[in-house]
């Protein structure tokens, strides 16, 4: 678990589990950021299969098993759906489902082709694939996802969709409009990087 200047006691109660369950461990780190925190945790991150979970859990935790074998492999990067055939969602606003699918064709048009659903917050690597493509992340905000799928696709591994269900949580702290612009503005700095060659290495 990685904590990184959050405003409620998200540390404390995280301490509780690991003196119950030495297999937790956390990460502090002062500075904010989606993306930063992402990277930390999937660099230290031990097993076969590295998963991002959103604390919200708006995708139950027992959907985990979807991205695992035996009922899902041959794969490098296996990324929740909320659009695949198969998914629901449940109590999401028109609008944030508008503005979902406006960022998305962005994405399939400028960064990662082919994809319905980026921006979903569960999204599960194989170790060697995450070790391959993380160093080379450089958005600490919400747009790494589309860095790191666009650095994924460049590599040539293999990205599966997995539709889930998925609960849309009031208590979301996205701002769907200054996070949105927030999120564009990464997607331009995406392509940017590639231009500049920010992702040497990478084919």
């Amino acid at each position: 678990m990685v904590e990184n200047a959050s405003q409620d006691n998200t540390a404390g109660v995280v301490e509780e589990f690991m003196a119950r369950y030495p297999f937790i461990s956390m990460i502090r780190e002062g500075q904010p950021g989606k993306g930063l925190a992402v990277k930390l945790g999937m660099m230290a991150a031990r097993g076969e299969h590295l998963f991002i979970c959103d604390a919200d859990l708006s995708m139950p935790i027992e959907e985990v098993a979807r991205f695992l074998p035996p009922a899902l492999d041959d794969y490098d990067v296996a990324i929740a759906s909320r659009e695949a055939e198969g998914a629901r969602r449940y109590g999401e606003p028109a609008y944030r489902h508008l503005m979902g699918r406006v960022f998305n064709f962005l994405v399939r048009l400028l960064a990662v082709p082919g994809f319905q659903d980026t921006q979903c917050g569960f999204k599960c690597f194989r170790r060697e694939v995450a070790r391959d493509i993380f160093p080379y992340q450089t958005i600490e905000g919400w747009g790494f996802d589309v860095e790191v799928l666009f650095i994924a696709h460049k590599r040539g591994y293999r990205i599966v969709e997995v539709p889930i269900n998925w609960y849309y949580m009031t208590s979301s702290r996205v701002s769907p409009v200054k996070d949105t612009l927030s999120m564009l503005r990464e997607l331009l700095k995406v392509r940017l990087n590639d231009w500049r060659g920010m992702y040497a290495g990478v084919d």
